[in-house]
């Protein structure tokens, strides 16, 4: 083991360099934290354990003192870190949100890293808005995620069908746009978009199935090439495998992951609660070693 613990920071650019990816666990129910955890220790994956605030506002995550309370209880530093993912600025409900107030107290609690969402922003609005957490974290050595373009998915309306939204290339992240946006915020990680979609999260549709989406690794290649910074693909759950191992090959160096291990705790904790945390290890298992290819990455970017 290192002498030293490396930050998620250091991890994540050792993941990109090396081609690969660290997975990202969603937890919008504090029961699933053990068996995710329990399975990255397994397959031997690095991967982090995110929550949203959407988790705590749709779900009952409980919020980032529950959920950092939890990790402490469950976390093993040689598999697992702990990062706060989606705070927007703007929320899927087109509420203004106190984005500074809850990402500081993440930061103020330990997250190792933590996401600012201005995607809903002007690009000027964006930049600003990731600009501010960069401010507060950095100085705390945590580490910023933020999004430019717009996954959807996660909107109370609906969206249009997937086929026509792939093609119109509707809310892909713009080359141009990353390069000013990467240089001017500071951000360490970027997350993009180039095709994925996010889970529904609304109680009426929130059990259908994902669609099966695919990627534009071309417009991710352009991406790549301009802003030379490790990137982040959400919406794992439900993409077409070779499209996935494409990515990682191309930059991407996060994925996260929230359907595939949420939905299966959800149709059986009415019936038995422990058959619910043995299906959300089996989906984390089969997501780490079928779907991404993933398992052992721990020796690759953290090394004993």
């Amino acid at each position: 083991m290192p002498l030293t613990t490396p930050t998620v920071r250091d991890l994540m650019l050792r993941a990109w360099e090396n081609h690969t990816a660290i997975p990202g666990f969603n937890i919008p129910y504090l029961p699933m934290m053990a068996p995710v955890v329990r399975a990255l220790r397994d397959t031997r994956c690095f991967g982090l354990i995110m929550v949203a605030r959407l988790e705590w506002v749709k779900f009952e995550s409980g919020g980032p003192g529950p959920i950092h309370a939890e990790y402490q209880r469950q976390k093993d530093d040689r598999f697992t870190r702990l990062h706060m993912d989606h705070v927007p600025v703007i929320d899927e409900d087109n509420l203004q949100v106190d984005y500074e107030a809850d990402l500081q107290e993440a930061i103020d609690l330990g997250y190792d890293s933590v996401m600012v969402d201005g995607s809903r922003l002007s690009l000027e609005e964006n930049i600003e808005a990731t600009r501010r957490i960069v401010a507060r974290a950095h100085p705390q050595g945590v580490a910023v995620e933020s999004e430019l373009g717009a996954v959807m998915g996660h909107e109370s309306g609906p969206i249009p069908p997937y086929d026509e939204l792939f093609a119109s290339g509707k809310g892909f992240t713009d080359a141009a746009e990353a390069r000013r946006f990467v240089a001017e915020s500071g951000t360490d990680w970027l997350s993009v978009a180039i095709g994925s979609v996010h889970g529904a999260i609304s109680a009426a549709t929130r059990k259908e199935k994902k669609v099966e989406a695919r990627l534009s690794i071309d417009r991710l290649k352009e991406i790549q090439e301009i802003v030379q910074i490790p990137l982040v693909l959400h919406g794992g759950t439900g993409i077409q495998k070779k499209y996935v191992l494409e990515a990682i090959a191309n930059g991407i160096a996060k994925i996260n992951v929230a359907t595939a291990i949420r939905q299966p705790y959800e149709a059986l904790v009415a019936e038995s609660p422990e058959k619910a945390l043995e299906a959300v290890y089996d989906a984390t298992v089969q997501m780490i070693r079928e779907d991404l290819e993933l398992e052992g990455s721990a020796d690759v970017i953290y090394p004993a």
